[in-house]
């Protein structure tokens, strides 16, 4: 051994870099070709983006009404005693609304603007659910000649109704909202009465002796994306022992149990691992954990079973469309120098400090709001026969928070590239904002497999429709 001698180090490759560094080498490492998506219920991406422009929300009649029979019968084959209400929170188009009420939904709203919505779309007063903690009075007052359900969420609520129906004649019917520990964390206790410490029973008993309201409801909400069926059974455990005491103390049989939603789509969380079909479990899962405890009662004392399905029937039936407008990063250096072979091109994704092709599109988290939450599943509109690589897809606007992925593994881009981003129907459209750009067009794919335009795109006109300028303002 020489004075020369060196021992061994780890290079700056193996300790420095992701531990899939390595595997970078390997230019298939991430498959041979990303799948791509060219069509929506047989109307090619690309053409529906011709049509009605990009970005573009796009629903699935289809898988909607396929959805909600889905569940319709998962429920009624073990529990005939059950009605479905549709949560307008959701998404709240008119088009979407209406054809669950053609598929026998009735309405659940949380305030006036969907009450009011509701109400304009045919849904008559008693074929619609009121939650939420904030009723203003104006249409508490015409919810209750209207004789709409309401589901009681505060003592400070429960006061103003009573007020409200001192001088009916009839009694009523009115439920109570009960927030429960089923397992899942967070408990959602912002909502309702609390079951433990004897709260929601001493608001029943408020109930039960007014004779202007007849308690006919119990409900509760444990959460939402819940991928453990138990959980419901727990539940409604919990809500049948409530509601036995309450016959065994006042004499009176509540009518209903409304457990609410929370069920999953086939949607993934950021960190989760795939396919969304294996780790989320099927609907009759959850009817096997409700039903089974609603069975075991006598038949007189079965109640009506009530769900407040959202997110699972209409999220898989919506998508966004959007279309690459800039590329920034390697990808745009092996553009641009046709000598870089793929090798070299993997060798810069090990050696670089960002080793991520990055793209930007015309849609922005302000189309994309639960991007926060969910792992959208991104295809391009064509094949493209080049392996993945490490990528990031930026939204379009002027905000560095502007991801809708950061990290995905997509084929080599180029602008104007059409991309789908899906699941997305649920929460997206209704929690989307007018900031910085216009909000796009939306577009029904008919069972008959036409597309319609069912809300257009915004203008300048529609957005500032409602602003007004003093006059002083005006003046040069």
């Amino acid at each position: 051994m020489t004075q020369d001698y060196s021992q061994p180090i780890i290079s700056d490759e193996l300790g420095s870099n992701s531990p899939h560094a390595a595997a970078e080498r390997n230019c298939f490492a991430r498959g041979v070709h990303t799948p791509a998506l060219f069509e929506i219920d047989g109307n090619p991406i690309p053409a529906l983006v011709a049509d009605f422009g990009s970005p573009l929300f796009v629903f699935s009649e289809h898988t909607l009404r396929s959805k909600a029979r889905h569940a319709r019968e998962a429920f009624r084959r073990r529990y005939p005693k059950t009605s479905f209400a549709w949560s307008f929170k959701t998404n709240h188009l008119q088009s979407v609304c209406q054809i669950l009420r053609q598929e026998g939904w009735i309405a659940e709203v949380v305030s006036d603007f969907e009450y009011e919505k509701a109400r304009y779309l045919g849904f008559a007063g008693p074929d619609i659910i009121f939650n939420g903690p904030y009723k203003p009075r104006a249409i508490l007052r015409r919810s209750i000649d209207e004789g709409a359900l309401l589901h009681i969420d505060n003592w400070d609520e429960l006061s103003l109704i009573e007020e409200l129906t001192r001088d009916r004649r009839e009694p009523l019917d009115v439920g109570i909202r009960v927030w429960l520990d089923a397992g899942i964390r967070p408990v959602w206790s912002k909502f309702g009465f609390a079951l433990a410490n004897g709260e929601a029973e001493r608001a029943a008993e408020r109930i039960v002796k007014n004779p202007r309201l007849r308690l006919h409801t119990l409900h509760t909400h444990i959460g939402t994306y819940i991928l453990e069926p138990s959980a419901y059974r727990t539940a409604t455990q919990k809500l049948l022992a409530l509601r036995d005491t309450i016959q065994s103390k006042h004499g009176h049989l509540l009518d209903c149990l409304d457990l609410g939603g929370g069920f999953p789509s086939n949607s993934l969380l950021h960190g989760m691992a795939g396919p969304a079909e294996q780790v989320v479990p099927p609907i009759e899962a959850y009817a096997d954990a409700i039903t089974d405890v609603l069975n075991r009662l006598p038949e007189k004392k079965r109640p009506l079973l009530r769900l407040e399905t959202g997110r699972h029937l209409v999220d898989e039936a919506g998508y966004l469309l959007t279309s690459v407008v800039a590329v920034k990063g390697i990808h745009r250096q092996r553009a641009e120098n046709d000598g870089l072979s793929a090798r070299d091109f993997k060798e810069q994704l090990i050696a670089g400090e960002d080793s991520k092709v990055n793209y930007i599109a015309d849609a922005g988290i302000n189309l994309l709001y639960t991007s926060a939450w969910y792992r959208f599943n991104v295809q391009p509109s064509r094949l493209i026969n080049e392996p993945p690589m490490p990528s990031r897809l930026y939204g379009s606007l002027c905000m560095v928070i502007d991801v809708i992925r950061d990290h995905i593994d997509l084929p080599p881009l180029e602008v104007g590239d059409v991309l789908s981003v899906h699941p997305v129907g649920a929460y997206n459209l209704s929690q989307s904002m007018q900031f910085i750009a216009y909000r796009p067009a939306v577009v029904l794919i008919t069972e008959s497999g036409v597309p319609e335009l069912i809300r257009a795109a915004e203008t300048l006109e529609e957005v500032q429709r409602l602003e007004r300028i003093p006059a002083a303002l005006t003046e040069r």
